[in-house]
């Protein structure tokens, strides 16, 4: 155990601090190889570990390829600048909307794909209306927490929820009706909370004369209306996979590559330069990370997960499915919430109380947010701002991740009840 807590905890310090530049998913399989080659885990358990991540891994990178080509189109652009036209002016209404634009976003095309796909464009709209620091900071304060708190309606909306809904073989149309009331309180939630906290510093009024039309910011417009089109296709694909049972990347990354063929048909985007920026770190993040974390599992970390699991279940349901909400999202802000889901979703799997596993997948995704380096997506928003020039210390995200996570991540487990 202490062995192979050492290398998780070398591992995740590299990820966080990324020395000379060295980038997550380097650093992930550095910890993989290092945890191979002391025994740590075994090349056996690095096939189990791949037979588990396989298919999040792959649609994760299909919703960021549609994501991308999406953007380059103007279709995000042009649903930020909708957003801020409809407050008509107001400082509140603009707030509300870009979280709402968040949650919809993150929903669709995944929590990652929220964080680097819309933080720049808001970050620009807000230069462009002339904010001042305190403001841009609460809009993109919010934008980064509800990019994770609304990464629960469907299946693909988290890299968590795939690993999960494939591990207890969860359907697409089963876990939407499980999670569509908690995706809803979330965002509810999350909306009132970072009202609270945040109003102080968000403007009565906005100029948004200065902003431009819309539909300026549309580069293709027959593959901009034929987007609506196309997500609504790839969305009912998603349906017929689970009625014949179709992993979820053969849709997700199926639909991310034909979109991206259409789209360089028509010219509007160079496919080879959105192949060469997609995030490919993600692939080696996801599979080095997972290894380093089986070594713990078998130097016997989800013996003593379970073991609480168990008590948790021995009590009322309210205190089971709070406490193992709780539980997760705690592990997830130490030590992340991709591994921390495999941890929790083995320990999970001779507890029978269906309950308990939603609570997981929710405490993982919400838990994060207590911590910057709580999830694969508030890295990498952190790391999107930090190359525009905003810079967040540890302290302040952790102060206003610790204030705003508990409330919201209570009521939506009280929500599952």
């Amino acid at each position: 155990m202490v062995l192979a807590s050492i290398i998780f905890l070398v591992t995740l310090l590299f990820i966080i601090v990324q020395p000379r530049g060295l980038q997550i998913g380097t650093s992930a399989v550095i910890g993989a190889v290092v945890a191979l080659v002391v025994g740590v885990v075994t090349v056996s358990d690095v096939w189990i570990v791949f037979d588990i991540i396989w298919d999040a891994t792959l649609a994760f990178i299909g919703i960021i390829i549609l994501s991308m080509v999406l953007d380059e189109i103007g279709f995000f652009e042009w649903a930020a600048l909708k957003m801020a036209k409809l407050s008509k002016g107001s400082g509140h209404k603009m707030f509300f909307y870009s979280i709402i634009l968040g949650a919809i976003v993150s929903a669709l095309f995944a929590n990652d794909g929220a964080a680097l796909i819309l933080t720049p464009i808001l970050l620009a709209k807000m230069n462009i209306l002339k904010l001042n620091t305190k403001t841009i900071l609460a809009f993109l304060l919010a934008g980064g927490f509800i990019s994770d708190s609304a990464s629960l309606p469907f299946v693909f909306s988290n890299l968590t929820n795939i690993v999960t809904a494939n591990y207890f073989n969860i359907g697409f149309s089963e876990f939407i009706s499980n999670m569509i009331l908690p995706y809803f309180v979330s965002v509810i939630a999350s909306m009132l909370v970072l009202w609270l906290v945040l109003r102080k510093d968000i403007p009565q009024r906005v100029d948004i004369t200065l902003l431009k039309h819309p539909d300026e910011a549309i580069k293709h417009q027959g593959l901009f209306n034929f987007s609506w089109l196309f997500l609504a296709l790839l969305l009912g694909g998603y349906f017929i996979g689970d009625a014949y049972n179709i992993p979820i990347s053969v849709f997700a990354l199926g639909g991310g590559v034909i979109f991206l063929l259409i789209a360089s048909y028509t010219k509007t985007v160079d496919a080879r330069h959105i192949i060469k920026e997609a995030p490919w770190q993600v692939v080696w993040f996801s599979l080095g990370l997972y290894i380093v974390v089986y070594g713990l599992k078998n130097a016997g970390l989800t013996d003593y997960i379970t073991q609480i699991l168990l008590f948790l279940n021995s009590q009322s349901e309210v205190i089971a499915v709070v406490g193992t909400g709780f539980l997760a999202a705690i592990l997830s802000a130490v030590m992340n919430n991709m591994p921390t889901i495999m941890v929790m979703d083995i320990a999970l799997a001779d507890i029978s109380n269906e309950a308990m596993i939603y609570a997981n997948i929710i405490g993982c995704n919400l838990g994060p947010k207590m911590t910057p380096f709580g999830s694969l997506a508030t890295l990498l928003w952190l790391h999107t701002l930090d190359k525009k020039g905003v810079k967040i210390s540890f302290w302040s995200y952790s102060k206003f991740g610790l204030i705003v996570t508990p409330p919201v991540l209570l009521v939506v487990l009280l929500s599952l009840t």
